[in-house]
């Protein structure tokens, strides 16, 4: 049996009449509780964003004009004579650009273009010759299996965090004992052997190289050394010329190395050179446009260097996003 309907319309009469005060109740405690404004997020983050922003912004500028500017300073200086070198504002042009190249390549009979000559040779031949080096050994820590590897590794990481001054004593001695000291083998022999070199060859070898490919030479019947060779050195290119851009930047800016072993002014890197006149600057300001002169000539290989490396770094990111 069903219930009455008065009996139903009781009910919710009682329901409806007891929940009214717990509404009121509450609706008043809302009413009296404070209201609090939700704090604004969005400008926080857009203040953070800024404050970000011009921070990283600020420390790029710094960096930048930190390298920028001394050599903006050498481009001017470079045209200026001795005597307008200080009188001048340090970024006004002046009119003996010609007159300081010329003087410097007359001077001793044309002894820069040698210094700028040997410069170019131990860095071209430590650069190719030390990159195929290291690019090798990088390749054989990465893909072969022998016992000690990891041992050798790790000498190979530890030689990475000596400073090359430190060495320079030792293979000075070493160089001495075979009598190589005042030869232009005592700046070679050093060059070809760059542990951080091999570092950077391991790094692009996994990277650039996939073990399927030489998985499928091996299949094909290629040995090692063809596989490297056919396979391996072709896709390791972008690796190889950034190694040997890395190794033509140190030894060129080599400085102890060829202090140490040299003493024939003729086997004088340009780095040597120009510490060489620069000493004699105090006695003769007349040294002074040849030392900004040698400076802004030794500088200008380095940017043909980069300038020709260019393309070959831009198809090696290309070819990496490969897979």
């Amino acid at each position: 049996m069903g219930r009455h309907p008065l009996h139903i319309e009781g009910t919710l009469l009682m329901t409806a009449t007891s929940e009214a005060p717990t509404r009121a109740a509450a609706a008043a405690e809302a009413a009296a509780r404070p209201i609090v404004p939700e704090p604004p997020a969005r400008p926080r983050r857009r203040q953070r964003r800024i404050v970000a922003s011009t921070a990283t912004n600020g420390i790029l500028i710094v960096g930048s004009a930190y390298m920028v500017l001394p050599l903006l300073w050498l481009v001017f200086a470079v045209t200026k004579d001795s005597s307008s070198l200080y009188g001048t504002s340090a970024f006004a042009p002046g009119g003996a650009f010609f007159e300081n190249l010329q003087r410097l390549i007359a001077k001793d009979d044309g002894i820069f273009l040698r210094w700028l000559g040997n410069s170019i040779l131990y860095a071209g031949a430590g650069a190719i010759i030390g990159g195929f080096i290291a690019l090798m050994a990088g390749y054989a820590f990465d893909k072969f299996n022998f016992r000690g590897k990891g041992s050798l590794y790790a000498f190979v990481l530890v030689g990475v965090l000596i400073p090359n001054t430190a060495t320079v004593i030792p293979l000075y001695l070493l160089a001495a004992s075979m009598g190589a000291t005042n030869t232009i083998w005592a700046v070679l022999i050093p060059a070809f052997c760059n542990p951080f070199s091999v570092y950077l060859a391991r790094v692009f070898s996994a990277g650039y190289l996939p073990d399927e490919t030489l998985e499928a030479a091996r299949v094909d019947g290629a040995g090692p050394i063809r596989s490297f060779l056919s396979i391996g050195l072709p896709m390791l290119v972008p690796g190889f010329v950034t190694i040997a851009l890395f190794q033509f930047v140190g030894i060129w800016n080599n400085f102890m190395l060829p202090l140490i072993m040299l003493q024939d002014r003729e086997l004088f890197p340009t780095s040597v050179g120009i510490f060489l006149w620069q000493s004699q600057v105090q006695q003769n300001p007349e040294y002074l446009p040849l030392v900004i002169a040698g400076s802004f000539l030794s500088v200008v290989p380095l940017v043909i260097a980069f300038v020709m490396l260019q393309p070959f770094w831009r198809s090696g990111l290309s070819a990496g996003s490969v897979k």
